[in-house]
This record gives C-alpha cells, sequence and structure tokens, in this order.
C-alpha cells in the first residue's frame, strides 16, 4: 500500500479506532496492581497514541503531499535523477519525463492528453526551475495540427511544490473533463512553485541584486515555452493563475505585464508582498518597489491595462475579504474584474477544488487560440 493511498488512510484510522475500543474494554481488567497490568496500560495507551498520530499524519501528507512514497519519508530515495533530453525545440525547455493522465484510454496522448516534466532555464533572469506542462490531447490529434494553443501558467502556493497542482489540486484532470464537456477550450497549463530560489519566498518580485523572479515567470518562461510547444506569443494567448501566494503573483504579473497576459485568477490572493524571515529584505529600502508590489496602491496610482482579473474569497474562513473586496472596488476600465465569494471555505485545498473548475473555464474564455 502506497504513503498516499486511500486505503493506507483508511486501515491507518480504523486500526485507531479498533486499538480506542480494546482500550476502553480492557481498561477495567488492567486496573490491578502488578507489573503486568501497569504494562498492559501503558502498552495499549502508547499503540492508540501512535494509530492516531499515524492516521492524522497520512491524512494530512494526503492532502498536502508532503512525501510521495514510503522510501521518501524514511529518506530511501538518495538515487539522483537521470536527465533524459527527448528533444524539445528550445535550448531553455528541457524535457525530462513524461506521465499520463489518469483517465480512460489515458496511455494514448491523443486521448488523455500528457504531463511533461521539464526544466526551464531563464535567459534574463538566469533562473533555472523545474515544472510541468499539461498538454490537452488536442495537441496530439490530426485536426489540431497546425493549431496553436492558449497557455496558463499556474502556481501554487508557498512553500508548495509543482507537484500539489497535479495530485491534490488536480488542474491538469480538470482542464480534461471540462473541455470534454464543452465548457472550455483546450489549454496547455504551466506548473510551477512560486519559489524559484529554494527555500526563500521571493514574491514574484524582482529582488535588488536577485533573484529576479518577475523577469523569470513574465518574460523568460513564455517567452521558453512558445519556443518549445505550438502556443501563442500574443497576450491574447496567455493567462496567469494560482492560489495563495500563487495567487497573489499571477494578479501582480497580469496587471504589471498586459503585454504578456491578457488575465489573472487569484485563489485566496493576498494583495501585498508578504515581508517576514522567509523573503528576508525583498526591496532593499526601495520605496517604488514596495509600493509596486501592492495592487491596491498599483491600481490607484498606476494606469490600469485592458487585462481581465478573477479574485476569490469566502465570507466564513478566509482572511481576504476585505481585501479581495477593495481590489474589485478598484479595477476602472479598461480593465475588467470577476469574482467567485463562497458562504464559507478556508485556506486549504478543499476550498480551491470548489473554485479551479469555473477559473479555468473563466480563463478560457478570456484566451484565444490562434
Amino acid at each position: 500500500m502506497g504513503l498516499t493511498s486511500g486505503t493506507t488512510l483508511v486501515t491507518a484510522v480504523a486500526a485507531a479506532v479498533v486499538l480506542f475500543s480494546v482500550t476502553v474494554l480492557l481498561w477495567p481488567r488492567l486496573a490491578r496492581r502488578g507489573w503486568r497490568p501497569v504494562a498492559g496500560r501503558v502498552g495499549l495507551l502508547l499503540a492508540t497514541q501512535l494509530a492516531l498520530f499515524a492516521a492524522v499524519g497520512l491524512a494530512a501528507n494526503r492532502s498536502f503531499l508532503f512525501y510521495g512514497s514510503w522510501a521518501d519519508l524514511f529518506g530511501q530515495e538518495q538515487e539522483m535523477g537521470v536527465v533524459v533530453d527527448h528533444g524539445a525545440a528550445s535550448k531553455d525547455v528541457r524535457v525530462v519525463g513524461k506521465r499520463a493522465l489518469d483517465v480512460p484510454g489515458g496511455a494514448r496522448p491523443s486521448v488523455g492528453g500528457q504531463i511533461q516534466q521539464v526544466v526551464v532555464r531563464g535567459d534574463r533572469s538566469g533562473i533555472t526551475s523545474p515544472a510541468f506542462v499539461y498538454l490537452p490531447p488536442e495537441y496530439f490529434q490530426e485536426r489540431y495540427a497546425k493549431r496553436t494553443f492558449p497557455a496558463a501558467v499556474v502556481l501554487t502556493g508557498y512553500p508548495g511544490t509543482a507537484e500539489n497542482l497535479i495530485k491534490g489540486l488536480k488542474y491538469p484532470r480538470t482542464a480534461y473533463l471540462q473541455a470534454k464537456e464543452g465548457r472550455m477550450q483546450p489549454m496547455v497549463l504551466v506548473m510551477l512553485r512560486p519559489t524559484v530560489a529554494p527555500p526563500r519566498d521571493t514574491e514574484c518580485v524582482d529582488v535588488p541584486g536577485g533573484p529576479r523572479t518577475e523577469t523569470f515567470f513574465a518574460e523568460d518562461l513564455p517567452r521558453a515555452v512558445s519556443e518549445t510547444y505550438r502556443v501563442g506569443t500574443k497576450p491574447r494567448n496567455w493567462g496567469f493563475m494560482g492560489n495563495s501566494t500563487g495567487g497573489y503573483c499571477a494578479l501582480k504579473i497580469a496587471l504589471h505585464h498586459p503585454d504578456r497576459f491578457a488575465a489573472g485568477a487569484g485563489f485566496s490572493a493576498y494583495y501585498k508582498a508578504a515581508e517576514d524571515v522567509t523573503t528576508g529584505d525583498l526591496f532593499h529600502g526601495d520605496r517604488g518597489l514596495r509600493q509596486r508590489a501592492d495592487l491596491l496602491w498599483s491600481l490607484d496610482h498606476r494606469p490600469q491595462p485592458a487585462s481581465s482579473f478573477l479574485v476569490t474569497t469566502s465570507r466564513s474562513g478566509e482572511g481576504n475579504l476585505k481585501g479581495t473586496r477593495d481590489f474589485i472596488a478598484k479595477v476602472r476600465s479598461p480593465a475588467r474584474v470577476s469574482s467567485i465569494t463562497l458562504e464559507s471555505g478556508g485556506h486549504n485545498f478543499t476550498t480551491w477544488n470548489r473554485e479551479i473548475p469555473p477559473g479555468l473555464v473563466w480563463m478560457s474564455g478570456k484566451l484565444r487560440a490562434d
């Protein structure tokens, strides 16, 4: 049984319930004096606590994917990765692996599409980052052979992993199903985490003296992807979306780079760059850079682009409700803004999985294929 499988989790929960029940039933018998009853009580308590801890740990790991396997958990994955070159068209995108979608017929790319694991090198920023690229089934079909597809950059939160976008937030599977049901057009998804200079959280800012994270996402990444895949190069071909930190990055880069991105969607986004121990000194005392990284300030003081924005929040459980309302109120023509407001929903995968399907449909409607 795999570390992240449902069977493992159910087994752990069942073991915790059984041990708790056994403890309750046997406790009167073990209430006597003597080393044997005492040892029995200690053993049952320890076993119950361990089973409960294991069940909670497995549930948390299944939700947030901290570890992918038992070997990964126990530090036994020591084998170095092997670079396999699959002949990508661009020197700045190297394909190092491929995987199929878990859908009927998914082993055939023309039926289920394909997820490619890549490494992207940024010429201008000097940043190199791993990523996943989802190519829809239509990308491999003969009738679309000359079509240029729209694409969206998708970022997870900090300090999440790009794998979360596939397993936890299910972006490729959701895009596949929404397109199959005719709700959205086929789109390429470029999935990364915002931490391109780990372990630092750079908030998608060009930090004075480096790293130049904004340059990587706004310029290097779309150029490299367009040179490698059949993806357009115009703003109408590109969108940016993400959750939490990734949502802030998506809104900020779409706001400041309308020459690259026509739309930005922030799920549970915040609207001002965080500054704490994980970010370090992002602005080096430059007041102008700090203000620019404040989206509400930018909406008030900078020309607004002819771009579209989607923001999400909930009336109960989400901390960005006021900021989201302020963002909506400050957007003016030619910019456009849409929103999703749930009655309740926390800052977690369950909430984002309620927002991502309509968010992908919204993004699809803002982009164009050439």
